[in-house]
């Protein structure tokens, strides 16, 4: 009962006030080792953009690590991407320094591509510079394989492909570049599509409808995960498909910003000073959870200030809450070593943040922890 009352604090969006209901919740961030969802329900565009990817190879899943096998995970290594599936979110990358990873062939996933587009991908032939990691399989944790992380162009920039491929492959409404304001209704992940009212007083053709369906790789969440929004003005541009359909094109807040929850939610980070814990509670079906704090922690003020409104906001709702310093996370909040052994009861390192509804840790495991 006490996580079911603080989780009602922390809305997918803060920034309207929508509380989180149990049918919101199961539309939460997907598991990290799941793909992407399938392809867009516009045919043509998923056919434009296919064509501009190499067609899929036979299924191949990260290979393993050899028995004994290590790897400078802190290094950066180079390589040339030989396949990549957009719409299934992998793909797979030929490492330049021969003999670091078996076969020389390296497995690389969406989530660990860092990237400026609004749905993060790679195309064939691309040059990319990547860290390696070992990576505990979800399915089958005495399974560790082997995975780029941190993908980005050579030097280290955030790889940009989405604009340049959009310009070759979609009609737009007065230009790719041209923003129109309105009233985001309503979006869900789980469906993956929303409608945008859009703003009167623009001059466009009496064709273009003010009601647009916007589907989920037009939402621009800053290269992650979109989550459940609604009543929100927002910014886009307008793009016609061969059927003559009208559709959303690149969403973003007003001003170009990014549809993340830190910028929902209003979120700021206290620091990178680490704190330490251990998971209370753990949804694993819908991704959220509690750390509860170790006793000798000691919180920021303004985190500790932030906690006391969250339970006096749950006691004021008939809850019967507890003081405890329970700090709620996301899956999608979690790094990358810490999601496959999520469990109730592991000691775990973490940073805090506040936002307009409470406070949160933002979790990782330490090495030292991981080798017990």
């Amino acid at each position: 009962q006490t996580a079911e009352t603080l989780l009602h604090c922390h809305s997918c969006n803060g920034a309207m006030g929508w509380h989180t209901s149990t049918k919101a919740m199961a539309e939460a961030e997907p598991d990290a080792t799941q793909a992407v969802p399938p392809a867009p329900l516009d045919a043509t565009a998923g056919a434009a953009a296919a064509s501009a990817l190499e067609a899929a190879p036979a299924k191949e899943p990260p290979q393993g690590a050899p028995p004994g096998w290590q790897v400078d995970q802190t290094a950066r290594y180079t390589g040339t991407v030989s396949y990549y599936q957009k719409w299934k979110g992998f793909g797979f990358i030929d490492v330049a320094q021969r003999g670091i990873v078996p076969n020389d062939h390296l497995f690389v996933h969406w989530k660990q591509i860092s990237s400026d587009d609004r749905f993060p991908f790679l195309s064939k032939g691309l040059e990319v510079e990547f860290n390696i990691v070992t990576w505990n399989d979800f399915h089958n944790r005495s399974l560790v394989t082997i995975r780029a992380k941190h993908v980005t162009m050579i030097g280290g920039m955030n790889i940009a492909l989405q604009d340049d491929l959009d310009a070759q492959h979609k009609s737009f409404v007065g230009g790719q570049h041209l923003r129109y304001t309105g009233t985001l209704k309503f979006f869900t992940p789980k469906h993956g599509f929303g409608y945008v009212t859009m703003d009167q007083g623009y001059d466009v053709d009496p064709s273009v409808p003010l009601e647009l369906k916007v589907e989920k790789e037009e939402v621009n969440a800053g290269g992650g995960q979109p989550c459940f929004m609604e009543n929100l003005a927002v910014e886009f541009g307008i793009w016609r498909n061969n059927k003559g359909e009208y559709l959303v094109y690149n969403m973003t807040l007003p001003g170009g910003h990014p549809l993340t929850q830190d910028a929902l939610e209003n979120r700021i980070s206290m620091g990178v000073q680490s704190y330490t814990g251990k998971v209370s509670i753990w949804n694993w079906r819908n991704g959220w959870g509690f750390i509860k704090c170790t006793d000798d922690v000691t919180l920021p003020p303004r985190v500790l200030a932030k906690l006391a409104m969250q339970v006096q906001a749950a006691r004021q709702r008939g809850r019967n809450v507890s003081d405890e310093k329970m700090l709620y996370f996301r899956r999608a909040d979690c790094a990358f070593n810490a999601v496959s052994m999520l469990r109730q009861g592991l000691n775990v390192h973490f940073q805090v943040y506040i936002d307009d509804k409470g406070a949160g840790g933002v979790m990782y495991i330490a090495e030292h922890t991981l080798s017990k």
